[in-house]
């Protein structure tokens, strides 16, 4: 989880890794998503990236239960109404591909025999909206099942593996993140 604090059994990133008390991170996975997670003691970053008017872009693959068509992949890209905190919200344009990662299962690993049919999407948006993707994909009809965040702007979680840290200077950072 994106909390430094162990939570309802699971372990938090105080657990996990021994940094600095005045690092946080920015953004949020929850305890069913994966990926990329920056870690930081730049209390200005948190802005500059998640405030919706920056258009910060950001990268999932996201595997789905069954396989979408055409017309629900222009549904999504489009712009969705969810619900958002009790209120109707239309998420703005988002970019939506079919693709075929070559990655490992997750632990534990999806349920072949409850998801026989399962297909792999790159979803890109610019708005960060709690469980966003999850909610866009169920109004598609095609709930989530696997969700990885691979990047925002040019920061990749590649070449790391799951449960890796690395460390990176501010310069390379903010360049990497189109901040400068």
């Amino acid at each position: 989880m994106s909390q430094f604090t162990d939570g309802d059994g699971n372990p938090g990133l105080g657990s996990l890794f021994d940094l600095q008390k005045d690092i946080y991170p920015v953004g949020r996975l929850d305890l069913d998503s994966e990926g990329l997670l920056i870690l930081t003691n730049d209390k200005s970053l948190n802005n500059k990236l998640l405030n919706p008017s920056n258009n910060h872009s950001r990268v999932y693959w996201v595997e789905v239960e069954g396989k979408p068509d055409l017309e629900s992949l222009k549904k999504f890209s489009g712009g969705l109404e969810i619900n958002v905190k009790g209120k109707k919200h239309i998420t703005r344009k988002a970019r939506i591909k079919k693709i075929d990662p070559e990655i490992t299962d997750r632990e534990p690993p999806i349920n072949a025999q409850k998801h026989p049919v399962r297909s792999w999407m790159e979803i890109c948006l610019t708005e960060g909206k709690n469980r966003q993707v999850r909610k866009m994909t169920a109004a598609i009809g095609h709930p989530t099942l696997r969700l990885i965040r691979v990047g925002i702007e040019d920061l990749s979680v590649f070449p790391l593996k799951s449960g890796e840290i690395t460390q990176i200077s501010k310069g390379v950072l903010y360049k990497k993140l189109r901040l400068l």
